[in-house]
């Protein structure tokens, strides 16, 4: 049987697609984010185990990382081996995944953030993923970057008062703001982990915390802003164009709308649901490299967001 193998590692965790000549996935495996040791050897075994325990020889294998390959390339090909490789970034595989194969842009916001487009000649245009010190506007960092900022400024006694500052303090155990602060600066707390307390302003935002909801309006128009810029690069100003979105960040039903709304201004924008997760972009992109036309099985509980 020939096997074929759709990785997205990311910098929150790493899922692995496996799939047969048919289309059919047979398995799904999950690991911890790209950058750790042995994130991909653990999400491929889970997927090949959950296939049914396949030998590990694909005929097309397509990883999508993020901050791309560089430098990577090598001991993948050492770790995975497969007739054909496609290395590319986490935001093709998520683009291909989520347009099902058409052109159009994704807009990805997890950790960091960044927006990439491909049209019907093939071109591609990115905009943002500059990593979390230069950019990464919207992404979940982001968020909680301005949310601590609130927190010392409502603690100084110049900014409005939100409830931001008492979640913050109580999930992390901190005295004060200014405390919270110089936590996040130790090793304690790489970016990921301040990532993950993103869920709290969308809770805080729900329950009418007017700072919370301004914070989910503003990434909103920064990841729009994104995408239009993908847009006007790649796009004719007359053209139709899907735009899809991926990631964490916009399971908060507050800065998703918000964002819809605001692409959705030029009537020309469709904003729609992904239609299937970043891996299987990445396994579609395997069958691509290897010349096989089919459509994806994805049955049950198979897909699903790292």
């Amino acid at each position: 049987m020939a096997l074929f193998l759709g990785v997205d590692g990311g910098q929150s965790g790493t899922v692995a697609m496996v799939g047969d000549e048919s289309g059919r996935v047979l398995g799904v495996g999950q690991g911890p984010a790209i950058r750790h040791d042995g994130a991909l050897a653990t999400a491929i075994d889970v997927a090949l185990k959950a296939a049914g325990g396949f030998g590990p020889i694909f005929e097309a294998a397509c990883f999508g990382l993020s901050g791309g390959t560089a430098g990577r390339e090598a001991s993948i090909r050492e770790q995975v081996r497969a007739e054909r490789y496609v290395f590319t970034h986490d935001a093709a595989i998520a683009l291909t995944g989520a347009l099902d194969g058409k052109p159009g842009i994704i807009v990805i916001a997890g950790t960091g953030s960044i927006a990439f487009g491909r049209n019907a000649e093939g071109r591609e245009a990115r905009a943002g993923g500059w990593g979390y010190i230069f950019g990464d506007e919207g992404g979940a960092f982001d968020l909680v970057r301005q949310a601590v900022r609130a927190a010392l400024r409502q603690e100084e006694g110049w900014g409005s008062p939100t409830v931001l500052r008492e979640m913050l303090l109580t999930e992390t155990g901190s005295e004060s703001a200014n405390d919270l602060m110089h936590r996040f600066y130790t090793p304690g707390y790489p970016r990921e982990r301040i990532a993950a307390l993103a869920p709290m302003i969308d809770h805080a935002a729900t329950a009418g915390d007017a700072v919370a909801q301004d914070l989910l309006k503003s990434a909103a128009q920064e990841l729009a802003g994104l995408a239009g810029v993908v847009r006007r690069r790649i796009f004719s100003t007359e053209e139709r164009v899907e735009l899809s979105y991926s990631g964490g960040v916009f399971r908060s039903e507050v800065l998703l709308a918000r964002f819809r709304m605001l692409v959705e201004l030029d009537e020309r924008n469709s904003c729609i649901a992904p239609l299937r997760c970043p891996a299987a972009g990445a396994l579609m992109e395997a069958y691509r490299a290897a010349g096989v036309h089919c459509s994806l099985k994805i049955v049950g509980q198979l897909q699903f967001d790292k």
